[in-house]
């Protein structure tokens, strides 16, 4: 799951206004963004999968960052974050939900590769990424359906707002369609650091949804 991840943190702006996009995004992608710096560190660990498979990764160990255990653990401590420094109860219950959501989404199209704690034996996973039409047809639903949320719920008060949330909007539309029908990376390591650039889609949330304004 990719733009289903930014789909969640668009309709979240809904039930949190004031929150800026940006969190909502840091909130809904946290354990994708804690994740490369884990396996970076040797921590956790991925491969490339043999040639001729339909998605070019295998996450052979990644229960510090996508057990659903430590999902909770993760989303406790990112809305307890946010609460001690918004003190808004409402907004911080919604980005801990973000950050849990990431497991749940994640289990619709990750091969049985999801595990409930660390040491869990049991994998889980729907595997609809072995049939990425499918995938991508449920990623590009999600994102129409929390942008039209997001879009509903805020009007833009400079062309930043405006084309800024549009660019913002169509570069995660071609990054799901290079995630899908583009070529493996060269390396697994190549994927850990290529994911370090979700932080940058975070930063135009922030940017884009600053010159908006709550309708």
């Amino acid at each position: 799951m990719f733009i289903g991840h930014f789909a969640a943190a668009y309709a979240a702006k809904r039930l949190a206004p004031r929150t800026s996009l940006g969190t909502l995004f840091f909130a809904a992608q946290f354990v994708d963004l804690l994740w490369p710096f884990l396996v970076l560190a040797g921590i956790e660990r991925l491969s490339l999968a043999p040639p001729g498979a339909v998605f070019p990764l295998v996450f052979e160990h990644y229960p510090w960052s996508h057990s659903l255990l430590l999902a909770l653990v993760w989303s406790g401590v990112v809305g307890c974050a946010y609460w001690g420094f918004k003190r808004d109860r409402r907004a911080a219950f919604v980005v801990g939900a973000l950050v849990l959501s990431h497991w749940f989404l994640d289990l619709v199209v990750h091969m049985p590769d999801l595990q409930l704690w660390p040491g869990d034996d049991i994998r889980l996973g729907l595997g609809l990424w072995n049939t990425p039409i499918v995938a991508l047809a449920i990623e590009f639903a999600l994102l129409a359906g929390g942008v039209t949320l997001y879009l509903s719920a805020t009007r833009p008060e400079s062309r930043v707002g405006a084309w800024g949330a549009w660019l913002l909007i169509a570069l995660l539309a071609v990054i799901q369609l290079g995630n899908t029908f583009g070529p493996p990376p060269p390396s697994a390591m190549a994927a850990a650091w290529t994911a370090m650039a979700m932080w940058l889609l975070v930063l135009m949330a922030w940017w884009t949804d600053g010159a908006r304004r709550h309708r």
